[in-house]
């Protein structure tokens, strides 16, 4: 019994480091990165849209577990999106993602850059799309704050229901 739930417990601890020993992204590594360019792109911005306490000292956190979801369907995405291209021609695939020089498991290197490019993709589609966001509800509250408070309302998520909205 000792010994089976050592294997268990060591099968558990090695599975995450073979998934990414082809330099895929991970769903968490995806979400604190879309988090992370959010932020760097606009941080009142960033603590205003995911804050939901009084000093919007959660924001970091609500954005990370908000957006594991995405990070998830991107990464599947992206990973069946190079599935389907390597298979369609497995030797311009080999070609265009280049190799680690070994002679085994070239195409796990191939298929981890395919993968994390088409995230990184993804993750700047996004960010673009919430920095735009962004700066559309900070000019529709500059500009008209009665307006911006009635159709958003006049609590603290006001901007992050603004941002939501447009960013869709």
């Amino acid at each position: 019994m000792k010994k089976l739930i050592l294997v268990v417990a060591l099968v558990a601890l090695l599975a995450p480091l073979a998934a990414l020993a082809d330099n895929a992204p991970t769903p968490a590594q995806t979400a604190n990165q879309l988090c992370a360019t959010e932020k760097a792109a606009d941080a009142a911005a960033f603590k205003n849209t995911y804050g939901t306490n009084a000093n919007k000292a959660n924001a970091w956190g609500k954005c990370v577990s908000g957006k594991a979801k995405a990070a998830h369907a991107a990464v599947q995405n992206a990973a069946q999106q190079c599935a389907a291209e390597q298979s369609a021609d497995a030797a311009a695939f080999a070609t265009k993602y280049g190799t680690n020089g070994k002679s085994k498991g070239t195409d796990k290197n191939a298929m981890g850059k395919c993968v994390s490019g088409k995230v990184h993709t993804a993750v700047t589609t996004d960010t673009q799309k919430f920095t735009n966001a962004a700066k559309a509800c900070k000019a529709l509250l500059k500009s008209n704050a009665a307006d911006f408070a009635t159709k958003y309302g006049k609590k603290a998520n006001a901007f992050g229901k603004c941002v939501a909205a447009k960013g869709k």
